[in-house]
């Protein structure tokens, strides 16, 4: 056939086609499942019935006010510095100083962020450089090449440079990264909520250090008390006024005064030792950890974060969010290893019997290499491996719903016990009130004669006991307090060491 001279010569299609081919694979999807973040559960509120906008009041003294819920409202990352102690945010300032755990988790993440670092490395090209050098003689008619000298006794010197490349054609080495990139946000996660554990238990256990010292003091108080009740009947019995059973008795209620306080003291003593550790001393070196209830501020404003946005605050559901992104790229790490590897590499170095001699002209030598790999009978393995990371990836994914749930519970139970509290604290406060009260009228009766001595120390004691109640309902309102602050989340989104890209370090 005459092809006309203005004709358009058509261009190969084959070759377009494979070029295509190519470009598609070099650019091609990664093996395996794209990752997709689960959407915030579909609930409007933590509680079964809706929230009250505040709590009841506690009444008057410490830890008795009104505590308003800030519906939609956000977590503070300093939430502590509410409680106004100075004492309190010095020992935070400590133990984020020198806690070892917090220490610990730093460096965990530093390393999760190297292995991101160092699989990244899998985009490039490896370049390696050689020399060797050798002495060698050849036996006299050898059939093996000799110099061209025909030398059979020489020195032999081989400068090399060896490159090689693995095109990430089905996705392996980004499937790779990316489950090592989710592994250091998940680490990252752990890190953040030492952070908050670490705060948390050190508001904490600075409530029960100042709870447990003031029912030191109201029970030895009762002991003395009781002591005083038991002489006044032993007097009583010399002159007939009582039986051998109200000594008894009292003696019984005396031992039963007496037998609280070593636990108490064994618990405040344990505390300070909790909040040595805390702070990263030895028990035997101790801190400064005296309080009292009364120089802490109850927070008058509780912020209740809104449910969809539980999912984002707490650093223990996004570590099983990113444990399941792990776990998603992962499947794809198996069901690419199940696919062909290209492999491509190149030499290039000289040969010379003289070291001065390598970079000579004709000494050169060079090659280039391309192999593919494909995975034939593996006796099942790269299958089954597949099989186990899919299963895996079920597995995080239940483990992420019930970490979620299990936020969502912890968040209802601190709301259910902040209105609680109220409730607990207006008892006690009206049992205290009404012990005071009972006090001060037999205090009266025995100064103008109506009353024994006997009846005075029977209503100081039940004003001493129900002190014992009333401290420890105002340390249960603080610490749930602070309860509520961890659950939400502890407003480290708002700290600028955390909220910071690691992968941009």
């Amino acid at each position: 056939m005459v092809v006309p001279p203005n004709a358009r010569t058509p261009r190969p299609r084959a070759s377009c086609v494979v070029a295509a081919l190519a470009t598609l694979l070099i650019a091609g999807c990664a093996a395996g499942p794209d990752f997709k973040t689960p959407p915030a559960p579909h609930v409007d509120r933590y509680t079964a019935k809706p929230l009250a906008a505040a709590t009841a009041s506690g009444g008057s003294g410490a830890a008795g006010g009104v505590q308003h819920f800030d519906a939609a409202g956000d977590v503070t990352a300093d939430w502590w510095t509410l409680f106004h102690s100075a004492a309190l945010d010095r020992l935070i300032r400590q133990a984020l100083a020198h806690n070892p755990d917090l220490k610990a988790a730093q460096a965990a993440l530093k390393a999760a962020h190297e292995d991101v670092l160092a699989q990244r490395g899998s985009y490039y090209p490896s370049v390696s450089a050689s020399l060797s050098g050798s002495r060698e003689k050849d036996p006299a008619g050898a059939l093996a090449p000799v110099p061209s000298n025909n030398a059979y006794l020489y020195n032999l010197f081989t400068p090399q440079v060896s490159v090689s490349y693995t095109p990430d054609v089905f996705g392996l080495n980004r499937r790779s990264v990316e489950s090592l990139k989710a592994q250091e946000q998940a680490v990252r996660f752990q890190m953040i909520a030492a952070y908050n554990t670490l705060t948390a238990n050190v508001v904490v256990t600075a409530i029960q250090i100042a709870s447990l010292q003031a029912q030191i003091d109201a029970t030895r108080k009762l002991v003395d008390l009781n002591r005083h009740m038991l002489t006044i009947l032993h007097y009583q019995l010399t002159g007939g006024l009582v039986s051998q059973q109200d000594v008894a008795a009292q003696q019984a209620q005396l031992a039963q005064a007496e037998s609280a306080l070593p636990d108490l003291v064994k618990q405040l003593s344990q505390q300070r030792n909790r909040m040595a550790v805390l702070a990263g001393r030895f028990p035997s070196q101790g801190v400064d950890a005296d309080f009292t209830l009364a120089s802490l501020h109850l927070p008058e404003q509780l912020p209740v974060s809104l449910p969809s946005k539980l999912v984002a605050q707490r650093p223990d559901i996004r570590q099983a969010q990113a444990n399941l992104h792990a776990a998603s790229a992962q499947v794809g790490v198996a069901a690419a290893n199940r696919l062909p590897q290209i492999q491509l590499s190149a030499d290039a170095g000289s040969t010379a019997l003289a070291i001065s001699k390598v970079f000579s002209p004709g000494t050169g030598f060079w090659n280039l290499t391309t192999s593919i790999t494909a995975p034939i009978f593996e006796g099942g393995t790269l299958m089954h491996q597949e099989r186990a990371a899919k299963a895996n990836y079920t597995q995080a994914a239940a483990q992420y719903r019930s970490t979620v749930l299990s936020a969502f519970e912890d968040v209802a139970d601190t709301l259910t016990a902040l209105e609680q509290d109220a409730k607990g604290l207006q008892a006690a406060a009206t049992a205290a009130d009404a012990a005071k009260t009972s006090l001060d009228i037999a205090q009266r009766q025995v100064k103008d004669g109506y009353a024994a001595p006997l009846s005075l120390l029977n209503a100081e004691q039940a004003w001493q006991q129900a002190q014992i109640s009333l401290v420890q309902a105002q340390a249960n309102r603080y610490a749930d307090s602070a309860a509520l602050f961890q659950a939400l989340g502890g407003g480290w989104w708002h700290r600028k060491d955390s909220t910071r890209d690691t992968h941009e370090k």
